[in-house]
């Protein structure tokens, strides 16, 4: 067996692993309301700063780990992840819960987001990179979603501090895992990329020299000349504000104002993880062999679909109405990712693009955290979420019109210093 499925397993679990640490403060939104009269929008502000550091790490990550290994950067960040969780037993202010679960499970988090999805496959596949990045995708977005109704059975049964412990936990328990099996290039153990040839050998390791940050600033610099990195990057912010901002964040809050006991709401939210997983591989698999382009577009009308009628689907027991929304959702939740990764490699080479996916992932976030907080504040305004979902379901129409409009014509490859404009 060659090692670069015993990394891409290692980095499985630890995407799982992280997006479930992130999952923590959307199911804690009420018990925090609850104990401390907090509003919605203040604790959403928490968990927007958490999701846009959840993004915008994920350039510079890709870049540390061009410098130092991707061993030294994923254990800093799951003992960051481990340290932000703990510390939230002992918080009784605001500004502690944004430190906590924004800032310090943020940074965490975000060193192992989908930049390291895009840096395993660049660098230990040629073959079969799409199906790749579309399992590393779906163990990123499952474990958030699985991990949920967890979290919210121990939240209503032992108090949400316990369930910030199990996570502080569980990120110490990934770091052997990381120690032991994960290596950063297929060269340190003498091996070429897995279906690597001579026209195709896969991007070389980088010298570690200049800075790691300078590197990432001078990619986005180069790539921001681009119609392409423009048009990818303003529908992943559609797709995060879409997913992670809106429906992770508050779908459980939204579900409990219609009168479903928020872990059912969770276990609804478990089914599109697993769901999520078929969706994501079969988006893989489909991303080797279909214009990535359209595979975009149709996600993006398929989610819109479902998020205008998702209002009319709340009720306090699940219909099976409510099934077929759960279902649709979880199939198209991250199949955005394996189309999008392979038109940043397509558009940008395999030198830079990682990193250039790590800007993009980072518009996704921001997405994300404007969706956190904006769902936030409209349901402290109106008493409900019905605007938001409206809003979201318009957002995904432009989506679609901006995945079709990128050219498919690809550039040649880039080099690591620079990105050409397509």
């Amino acid at each position: 067996m060659h090692w670069a499925w015993v990394v891409a397993a290692v980095a499985f679990v630890t995407l799982v692993g992280a997006a479930a640490f992130r999952s923590v403060p959307g199911v804690l939104i009420e018990p925090l309301h609850d104990e401390f009269g907090w509003s919605h929008g203040l604790i959403g502000s928490a968990v927007s700063l958490n999701l846009m550091l959840f993004g915008l790490m994920s350039p510079f990550a890709a870049a540390l780990m061009d410098r130092f290994g991707v061993r030294p950067v994923v254990t800093f960040a799951l003992v960051m992840v481990s340290v932000g969780s703990g510390l939230t037993v002992f918080m009784t202010e605001p500004w502690q819960l944004i430190l906590c679960w924004g800032l310090l499970v943020g940074l965490g988090t975000g060193s192992m987001s989908m930049a390291f999805v895009a840096t395993i496959t660049s660098r230990w596949f040629v073959a079969r990179r799409g199906l790749v990045s579309g399992i590393l995708t779906a163990g990123n977005a499952t474990g958030q979603l699985i991990f949920l109704p967890v979290v919210a059975w121990l939240a209503t049964n032992h108090g949400w501090r316990t369930a910030a412990l199990l996570a502080a936990l569980a990120s110490l328990a990934v770091i052997p895992l990381v120690l032991l099996f994960l290596r950063n290039h297929p060269a340190d153990m003498g091996l070429r990329a897995l279906g690597a040839t001579d026209a195709d050998p896969g991007p070389p390791p980088h010298q570690q020299v200049g800075s790691s940050a300078g590197r990432a600033l001078g990619v986005l610099r180069d790539a921001a000349r681009s119609r392409t990195f423009w048009l990818l990057s303003g529908g992943f912010a559609i797709c995060g504000m879409t997913t992670n901002g809106l429906i992770a964040t508050h779908f459980v809050p939204a579900a409990h104002d219609h009168g479903m006991p928020a872990t059912t709401a969770a276990s609804l939210l478990a089914v599109v993880g697993i769901f999520d997983v078929v969706g994501t591989i079969a988006s893989g698999w489909l991303t080797d062999k279909v214009d990535p382009r359209l595979l975009l577009v149709g996600y993006y009308v398929l989610r819109g679909v479902g998020l205008m009628t998702l209002p009319a689907l709340m009720a306090p027991h699940v219909a099976p109405s409510m099934w077929v929304f759960i279902i649709v959702y979880g199939l198209d939740w991250v199949a955005t990712v394996p189309p999008t990764v392979a038109l940043c490699r397509e558009h940008f080479g395999g030198g830079v693009g990682p990193i250039v996916f790590g800007w993009v992932f980072a518009s996704h976030q921001i997405g994300a955290a404007v969706a956190a907080t904006g769902a936030g504040v409209v349901r402290d305004v109106t008493g409900g979420y019905d605007p938001a979902f409206y809003a979201a379901a318009g957002l995904c129409a432009v989506a679609g019109l901006m995945s079709y409009a990128i050219r498919r014509v690809p550039t040649p490859a880039a080099t690591p210093e620079q990105v050409p404009v397509s």
